[in-house]
């Protein structure tokens, strides 16, 4: 059986050949990432000292400490996380998967957040799977929700229920990318809303989007699912940029 495997596995690698994300170039034995060891390495990580609220990396060497922002203004989510700066090839991998259409970069974005994610989550131990949601005509223009494409490869190999339904845009935003820091929390102020009360309350919650900015978006999410009964919030996402401002 396991040579038929191998056989079958190797015609379907000369009609298909497995290629890397990255620099396309050919990966035997590619597994399910479809990212070669060479471009893997160069992914960059973030990584301590950082922020144990807001996950933010510091400049330089040192042990994790708070940033000044979460000291002045502490967030509504109780910790968040980023296995990667959005820079470089990460950064364009999530720009082909979000606004080139590439859904099926679902997967490896996916399956490179779950290289940490259950080391983090068992201090964590979440309920369910709630993803930052787009307007619905935002939702129209671009065809799916990333956050819930992403979070739909994780509720599967963590067995953690993914209701995408949870959270509801009430209002059409600014793309907080095109904003200063100062104006982002007013952008999306008040902009969510919980439509499944029942579903957070009492509830820990993994909060799922691909990229976090300054935090406003997931902060403003954690607010209305706390205040509609939610105990703890874990902000996860692929990448984070560093804070400007």
């Amino acid at each position: 059986m396991a040579a038929v495997e191998q056989f079958l596995r190797t015609l379907l690698d000369l009609l298909l050949p497995p290629i890397c994300h990255i620099c396309h170039s050919f990966i035997p034995n590619a597994g399910p990432l479809h990212i070669c060891p060479r471009c893997r390495e160069q992914l960059p990580p973030v990584s301590s000292p950082l922020c144990p609220i807001c996950g933010i990396p510091f400049i330089g060497t040192g042990s994790d400490h708070r940033c000044g922002h979460c000291v002045v203004h502490p967030p509504h989510f109780d910790i968040a996380h980023s296995h990667f700066r959005y820079e470089g090839a990460i950064r364009e991998l999530i720009h082909s998967f979000k606004y080139n259409r590439r859904t099926h970069l679902r997967a490896p974005l996916a399956l490179l957040t779950l290289e940490w994610l259950p080391t983090f989550l068992a201090h964590q131990t979440p309920d369910l799977i709630v993803p930052v949601p787009l307007h619905p005509s935002r939702l129209r223009q671009r065809g799916f929700n990333q956050a819930v494409l992403i979070g739909t490869v994780l509720s599967r190999h963590l067995s953690l229920p993914l209701i995408p339904d949870v959270l509801v845009r009430t209002r059409v935003t600014e793309s907080q990318i095109t904003l200063p820091a100062a104006e982002r929390h007013t952008n999306v102020h008040e902009a969510f809303a919980v439509k499944k009360p029942e579903a957070v309350t009492g509830k820990r919650i993994l909060l799922l989007d691909d990229v976090m900015t300054t935090g406003s978006t997931l902060n403003e999410c954690a607010r209305v699912l706390k205040k509609t009964g939610a105990i703890h919030i874990m902000a996860i996402t692929v990448a984070r940029t560093a804070r400007d401002g």
